[in-house]
This record gives structure tokens, sequence and C-alpha cells, in this order.
């Protein structure tokens, strides 16, 4: 739960920043929330052992880094910014861990299931 509202923030971040790419502090915080947004999903992915998806987040955390921020032209960040964000955007969906099946309790009160 908490990775999809990292991730949904991501991409708020992705689409506010993209409107307002040239006022500083603005493109300085989308940059940072992306980055960091970035990274957790790359753990993700890397608990999943989805090295495609791993691969790209690795981008998209370079790319976005505020530390070491890469000068884009205003209409090539537009393109990678759609395109993080329609990363973020499919990794919600198709970036869930598997459910696992609940151990049953030896003190099941369930009638009807007695020991042989």
């Amino acid at each position: 739960m908490l990775t999809k509202i990292i991730k949904w923030t991501a991409i708020a971040a992705l689409m506010g920043g993209g409107f307002w790419y040239s006022v500083s502090s603005v493109r300085l915080l989308s940059q940072f929330v992306v980055a960091a947004a970035a990274a957790i999903v790359l753990t993700q992915a890397a608990r999943m052992r989805r090295y495609v998806w791993m691969t790209l987040f690795l981008l998209v955390a370079c790319v976005f880094n505020p530390v070491v921020s890469i000068g884009l032209p205003t209409h090539i960040f537009a393109v990678v910014s759609g395109f993080a964000a329609l990363l973020f955007f499919f990794s919600v969906e198709l970036l869930q861990p598997k459910r696992r099946l609940s151990i049953a309790s030896i003190t099941d009160g369930m009638p009807g299931s007695e020991s042989l």
C-alpha cells in the first residue's frame, strides 16, 4: 500500500513538474521526489527479481538525480517525464508482490476439523 502511494506521488510530481519545469525550486523538489520513488521501486523490483524493471528505474533515478542534475532541454525533459510517468503508472499494477497464504493455526476453532 505504501509503495502505491509513493508511485502515485511520483506520477503527480512528474505531471506537475512537467508544467513548472522553469521554476527551479519546483524542479528540484520534483527531481527529489521522483528519484526517491524510483529508488524505492528499484528495490521492490530487485526483491521480485524483475531485472528489466530494475534497469528502467535505475535510469529514471539517474536522470532525475537532484544532486548531479542533467541539464535537459524543455522538450526532451517533457518526453522523459512522460516516459517516467508511464513507467510508474504501469508499475502500480505490474510490480505487485505475490500474496502469500496464511499458515493454518493449530488452534483453529473451526467445527468439524478434528484430528484423526
